[in-house]
């Protein structure tokens, strides 16, 4: 039986409609609550027979073509495509309006199809979301031309659906078949493939500690390929935090040799730009003139590839004479395996997430070091806006937005004059509407006139514009309950004056699991691992996972007697007690280097209380080799940083805790053989904190842990961690503070570690 291929509207316009430049100047897009609101307000002025969000399906060969038409007015007989857009619709792009006709068309013959029509009146409708006004183009069809266009992009199609579906083949059998790449399991990582199995076939979220060493992402990621054919899944996507998950995710899908596994590597914009000076459209960048019209041979050459990987991806991109960025983001769309930063699925705009909604994949997401998504889900969704570099934006900015940007300084000013003296954090209780309606006018200005006059994307009008799109959008998520808007005053330096310091105006995400719980409930199955996730508790509650999530704990391949644990009580790492503690600190590190040369680092909880141990090791211990993280530094610094830690080297790192080096690298043998961690890595205490733990203690009543020391706790173990890295290794760690001596800190520690008092 011949197997279908099924396909959705958009996606046959977006493969076959498009052409011409890769064009963003008409990109100020609705958010997308603007958005449902805009397609709202035009169906409710509609009739009472008029009908929304009409499915329609069709067939031609193997191909099913289906989606959703936005509304169908039976008495008008007029099927509408409804668009919602920012600025000045003579602006828009030709190639822009001409996708649209296309997928209106396309609904148009599958809905003649259905209803047996002759004749069909079709619309494009384009609904301002400023001004809420509508803009009607009409055309009128027979159901032949509609037929005949239907029927010319499926053809145009099919000989790409037929291509997917013998590698779909292809890929099942192969994954059916496919033994683990070495002849026996680590200690601990049998259990946990088998769990993500079992998470994939039941289509349940898991929540997996497994401890550092046991090979958890070639552990997760062989059990998701088995899973594929059996569970029809259609995209793999392993999430990373950091570039080196990249990199390992890499390493573990070439080692399961599997040549039908197309696997894609995502990068940032920024890191993968040819041209970051010019703007993205065909008269500016010469990688987006005519950028659809070369992708199609660039995307058939990009298939074949195994692996797409940066390096790769950009010789094709540049081969075809297009943007790598947006080769990578196509490619998405046809690759199996696709590994990228956690923002890709988790993000307000995330563009995995949209897909797989989009077009109804079956996804299985892995999430590495989960630990981290926590805060990094707290930052995607929080927006800042400081009014010492918005003035800096105004006093630049061109004639036409003068106007625009003066109401938001006065908008702005009036918000200070309201809060009150002596106080330099203030909690709002509730939105600045006044400054939030001055910001949507300013930024329609700004898209407008972007939209005429283009700016590279590193202007500093371009990041306004975009931190001030970030804050509305932040907006209208906002809630009372897992939002926080604060105003703090700033620091203009050789002025001491309120006013003259301006403000910082936050919206700060505290909670982010009402925005990831459709994430998660989007994806087939979900697998969140990380060798610091307790207690589970925290992670289920902070990230809003399904109520049916499994948490288990991995068992550890290390023995105790490989990691001497030492308590140091008899030094306070107390913020008051900092000064006081130089001393004893760096006599530790050194007695212990006397004791045992080789390669150490040592943790702080800050740059400055780093400096002061560095400066003392080199006034008294002025032979001990010391090296310093510093702050700001570049991948390849820290690459270096990294590489002289090598097995035949000695010396004592210095580093800061929860930053490049506390996790993510790995340092086995005697690249590393011992640790110092000088501080429980207890967040700050300060206004935003404290106010974080006023709200957690009253959704979930522990405020204190969830806030401050289930955090801290995560960074100690991970730091030290970088110790042991194979059931080879052997060290040592100095946990520097009395604290760790209690019960409620020790219960957080690993099962096999047996700390120890004193040296």
């Amino acid at each position: 039986m011949t197997e279908h291929y099924t396909v959705s509207v958009r996606a046959l316009c977006e493969f076959t409609a498009k052409a011409g430049d890769l064009d963003l100047r008409f990109t100020p897009s609705p958010t997308a609550r603007e958005g449902m609101e805009g397609h709202q307000i035009v169906t409710r002025r509609r009739g009472g027979t008029y009908r929304t969000e009409v499915f329609l399906s069709g067939h031609y060969e193997e191909l099913t073509v289906r989606g959703r038409a936005d509304g169908y007015d039976p008495e008008r007989n007029r099927l509408e495509e409804i668009k919602t857009f920012r600025g000045d619709l003579a602006l828009m792009p030709a190639n822009h309006r001409e996708l649209h006709w296309a997928q209106a068309k396309l609904y148009g013959w599958l809905l003649c199809q259905s209803e047996a029509l002759a004749q069909l009146d079709i619309a494009l409708v384009y609904f301002n979301v400023v001004s809420q006004q509508e803009d009607l183009l009409k055309e009128s069809f027979n159901s032949n031309e509609l037929e005949n266009f239907f029927k010319e992009k499926c053809k145009e199609f099919l000989s790409w659906a037929r291509q997917e579906l013998h590698h779909r083949e292809a890929l099942h059998q192969s994954a059916t078949a496919l033994d683990f790449p070495y002849a026996t399991f680590r200690h601990g990582q049998r259990p946990l493939s088998e769990a993500v199995y079992r998470g994939a076939a039941s289509g349940r979220c898991l929540l997996a500690e497994a401890p550092t060493g046991i090979g958890k992402t070639l552990g997760t990621l062989f059990p998701l390929v088995k899973a594929i054919a059996p569970q029809r899944l259609d995209k793999l996507l392993f999430l990373t935090a950091k570039t080196p998950g990249r990199q390992l995710a890499l390493e573990s899908a070439a080692k399961l040799n599997l040549p039908e596994l197309r696997t894609l590597e995502l990068v940032a914009r920024e890191k993968s730009c040819e041209h970051p000076d010019k703007a993205c459209h065909g008269e500016s960048c010469p990688l987006a003139e005519g950028f659809y019209d070369r992708l199609p041979a660039a995307r058939q050459d990009a298939v074949h590839e195994t692996v797409l990987d940066q390096a790769r991806l950009r010789e094709l991109a540049l081969k075809h004479h297009i943007c790598p960025y947006y080769l990578s983001q196509e490619m998405a769309r046809w690759s199996d395996l696709v590994i990228g930063d956690y923002n890709y699925f988790f993000d307000q705009s995330a563009m995995l997430y949209a897909l797989t909604t989009q077009q109804g994949w079956r996804t299985a997401v892995l999430v590495d070091e989960a630990h981290n998504l926590v805060e990094r889900a707290r930052s995607m969704y929080s927006a800042s806006l400081d009014q010492h570099v918005f003035r800096a934006v105004k006093k630049q900015a061109p004639k036409a937005l003068k106007t625009a940007l003066e109401r938001v300084n006065r908008q702005w000013n009036a918000l200070n004059r309201e809060q009150p003296e002596g106080e330099a954090f203030i909690v709002q209780a509730g939105l600045p509407e006044a400054l939030l309606q001055s910001l949507q006018l300013a930024t329609a200005a700004i898209s407008d006139y972007l939209t005429e006059h283009p700016f590279a994307l590193d202007s500093d009008l371009m990041r306004f514009y975009f931190d001030a799109t970030q804050f509305i959008r932040v907006a209208d998520l906002f809630d009372d309950v897992h939002f926080l808007c604060d105003v703090e005053w700033g620091s203009s330096r050789g002025s001491s004056s309120r006013r003259a310091r301006g403000t910082v105006v936050s919206l700060r995400n505290l909670v982010p699991s009402e925005r990831l719980r459709p994430r998660f409930e989007a994806a087939h199955s979900a697998t969140l691992f990380s060798a610091t996730l307790q207690p589970s508790r925290y992670y289920r509650d902070l990230l809003g996972l399904p109520d049916n999530t499994v948490a288990m704990s991995m068992p550890s391949p290390f023995k105790a007697g490989q990691l001497r644990v030492h308590i140091a009580r008899h030094i306070s790492t107390r913020y008051a007690d900092r000064e006081a503690s130089v001393a004893p600190i760096a006599a530790l590190i050194h007695e212990q280097y006397q004791r045992q040369p080789g390669n150490y680092l040592a943790f702080f909880s800050s740059y400055h209380y780093l400096q002061q141990v560095q400066d003392y090791l080199q006034a008294h211990y002025a032979s001990l080799p010391v090296r310093a993280q510093r702050r700001q530094m570049s991948e390849a610094d820290r690459q270096a940083f990294v590489e002289q830690f090598h097995s035949e080297g000695q010396g004592i790192g210095l580093a800061v805790l929860g930053g490049a080096f506390g996790e993510g690298i790995d340092l086995p043998g005697q690249r590393l053989i011992g640790a110092f961690v000088a501080t429980l890595g207890l967040p700050q205490v300060n206004p935003i904190n404290e106010a974080l733990k006023a709200r957690l203690h009253t959704l979930f009543g522990e405020g204190y842990n969830d806030t401050y020391l289930y955090p801290g706790l995560r960074k100690v173990v991970q730091a030290a961690g970088r110790v042991i890295r194979s059931e080879q290794d052997s060290g040592v760690v100095y946990l520097i503070d009395d604290r760790f001596c209690r019960n409620e800190v020790q219960r957080l520690l690993p099962d096999w570690w047996t700390p120890t008092e004193g040296q």
